[in-house]
């Protein structure tokens, strides 16, 4: 049996996880009682006792929890900004060449962002296989479901009163400093953050990232684009597909509810579009936690995930 502690488990994410875990045989979860949730000696008592952690937290939190961790065995899935990029910790995106291994061996997994998730899906095995130079100046548009902005979000956006100006599309991260970007760039061995438009509409999950290709920036065109992605991707989490076209449309929320991911591509040599389509809390935030847990203990990486 496998104790795991969930570090934040009353946020968007962390409750997830832990309706997920509750129906496994193969976990047990230590559970602190709502007035030591945020107690230092409590987290650290059970953050020692656990085999694996999940951390939930905003980033000074999360970084906090790693260092009560200290001087224990416990394995950590974080699921904050903190140490995507940082020394010492593997991304937790299992499909990259040779990831799947890394987590495995591991005891300090970062789990991915969600606009990045789809970004890294469709641009790193271009890179990778040189069908995209590393030098490339890329862009990136990127569509959201509010509960990705967490409990304060969900709320404005399910209160009866709210702002009008809820009813219609929001984009932001218009500083272009998004946190997700440092990864985006990095985990894909790009020399250059891509230009990015993550924006927020009125439907609870589900995120759809595209990414646009001239022609003349792939070797191979757009043939070659579609046999490096397929190579890539052939699930049970991630999948190619040839065709996904609903009418001529392509909906952001096709994927809510699932831990799964959809990759296309669109378009013709001339002007390509690339499309990640999955839910942002699935194999965006929860469902991509889960999965790296699995790879931890040894078990079917799709034990627990809402396949479809």
């Amino acid at each position: 049996m496998t104790k795991v502690f969930i570090d934040g488990s009353a946020g968007t994410t962390g409750l997830r996880i832990r309706e997920r875990l509750e129906a496994r045989k193969d976990i047990e979860l230590i559970l602190l009682p709502e007035d030591l949730r945020k107690a230092p000696e409590a987290r650290r008592d059970a953050l020692h006792s656990a085999d694996i952690a999940f951390l939930c937290l905003p980033d000074d939190a999360a970084r906090e929890a790693v260092a009560l961790a200290e001087g224990g065995d416990c394995a950590i899935i974080d699921t904050s900004t903190a140490h995507r990029t940082a020394p010492g910790w593997v991304y937790g995106m299992a499909e990259l060449a040779g990831q799947r291994e890394k987590i495995a061996q591991s005891k300090r997994v970062a789990n991915p962002g969600c606009h990045a998730s789809g970004f890294i899906a469709l641009v790193a095995p271009l890179v990778a296989a040189g069908v995209i130079a590393k030098n490339a100046k890329l862009s990136c548009f990127s569509l959201t479901g509010y509960s990705g902005g967490g409990k304060k979000m969900i709320a404005q956006y399910e209160d009866g009163e709210r702002d009008a100006l809820l009813d219609a599309p929001r984009q932001y991260g218009l500083n272009q400093n998004h946190k997700h970007l440092r990864e985006m760039a990095a985990i894909c061995g790009l020399c250059f953050a891509p230009v990015f438009s993550p924006i927020v509409a009125d439907f609870y999950s589900g995120m759809e990232v595209s990414v646009p290709l001239f022609g003349e920036w792939v070797s191979g065109g757009m043939a070659r684009v579609k046999e490096a992605l397929a190579d890539a991707y052939a699930g049970p989490i991630i999948r190619y597909v040839e065709s996904a076209d609903e009418g001529g449309f392509l909906s952001a929320g096709a994927l809510s509810g699932l831990d799964t991911m959809q990759v296309t591509v669109t378009g013709n040599d001339e002007r390509l579009l690339l499309t990640a389509r999955f839910d942002n809390l699935g194999k965006g935030a929860s469902g991509a936690a889960i999965q790296n847990m699995n790879i931890l203990m040894g078990v079917d990486e799709t034990e627990g995930l809402v396949l479809g």
